[in-house]
């Protein structure tokens, strides 16, 4: 069994037909995987073909990804580099599956993998939101997409600002008049700084400075890279993204960015906070009569919590003694 129709899943699925499974018929059930030795089957929870690719912004075009490797055995077909890669992606993903006749299962949500009979070597059980399946094996390539990783830093669960992750971005429109901290060293990260700029203020903050290449790396540089990130998790190490050994490349559109100084660096934070100094009353929810009794009395209350003991009036100083206004 396969969970996941996605590019891994998909690689997967052409390679155990080519050691000659069979894939299970859609419409037959669940008790097909346990009856038909030999045979596969692909579940996935969307709604169609495409996996992640699905849920990318929209404005993310052919001409600014990242470069898309063809999946095995079926080559991309001419590409628009205007066209949102959302919709290039489900488009050649739904044909690759068709032309191969993978009949996938969809949409279908694994809910939990464990063994049948308690022992290694048995079946394993598959719940899911169509019912219970059997398998030999399974093969979960369900990426990370759907629970992507936050870090944490301190004050992150406090921070009124608003957070997200890229996984929820949809357009920079809903920024315009915000100051936007874009956090992260790869392609995304880089991206979004290009597009949000353009409507707005923005900070970048990476861990360290990414590695930028004039030029675009062959096949050969990919398949490197991704060996080394590949070595780091067999010693135990923490996995680094496949751009933290391939570099980012300069794009026109990346250069203008640096150009209006939109990819100016900053080392990475250490918290996350708003300054208890600073309280705006009368904007938003607080621009209304009751709304702004509210804000006041809050406003208030947090001075008086961050001064303590000072009393009234009194001028606070700095350790050596030079009065700070």
């Amino acid at each position: 069994m396969v969970t996941g129709a996605g590019q891994a899943g998909l690689s997967a699925a052409y390679h155990l037909q080519r050691r000659g499974f069979l894939p299970a018929g859609q419409t037959a059930g669940p008790a097909v995987v346990q009856d038909s030795p030999g045979s596969y089957v692909v579940l996935d929870a969307e709604g169609g073909p495409g996996g992640a690719w699905r849920h990318r912004w929209q404005s993310l075009r052919m001409a600014t990804v990242n470069g898309i490797s063809d999946l095995p055995g079926i080559p991309q077909p001419e590409v628009d580099p205007a066209e949102p890669s959302s919709r290039f992606l489900a488009r050649y993903f739904g044909d690759y599956e068709d032309e191969l006749r993978l009949n996938i299962v969809r949409p279908v949500k694994v809910l939990s993998v464990s063994r049948e009979d308690g022992t290694p070597s048995g079946r394993l059980r598959i719940e899911t939101s169509a019912g219970t399946w059997s398998a030999q094996a399974v093969i979960s390539a369900t990426g990370t997409w759907t629970r992507p990783f936050w870090p944490i830093y301190p004050g992150r669960s406090s921070f009124q600002g608003r957070q997200l992750h890229v996984a929820d971005y949809v357009a920079a429109e809903e920024f315009r008049g915000k100051h936007v901290i874009v956090v992260g060293g790869g392609i995304s990260a880089v991206g979004l700084i290009d597009e949000i700029s353009q409507v707005t203020t923005t900070s970048w903050f990476t861990r360290r400075e990414p590695v930028w290449r004039d030029a675009g790396f062959d096949g050969k540089a990919g398949h490197d890279a991704v060996a080394l990130v590949e070595e780091r998790v067999r010693q135990g190490l923490p996995p680094q993204s496949v751009v933290s050994a391939t570099g980012l490349i300069w794009t026109p559109s990346l250069r203008a960015a640096a150009a209006r100084g939109a990819l100016e660096r900053h080392a990475m934070f250490t918290a996350v906070a708003a300054d208890e100094r600073i309280h705006l009353v009368g904007y938003g929810p607080s621009s209304s009569t009751i709304g702004a009794n509210r804000a006041g009395r809050a406003a208030v209350a947090g001075i008086v919590k961050m001064l303590g003991r000072r009393r009234p009036g009194q001028v606070p100083t700095t350790s050596a003694g030079a009065v700070s206004r």
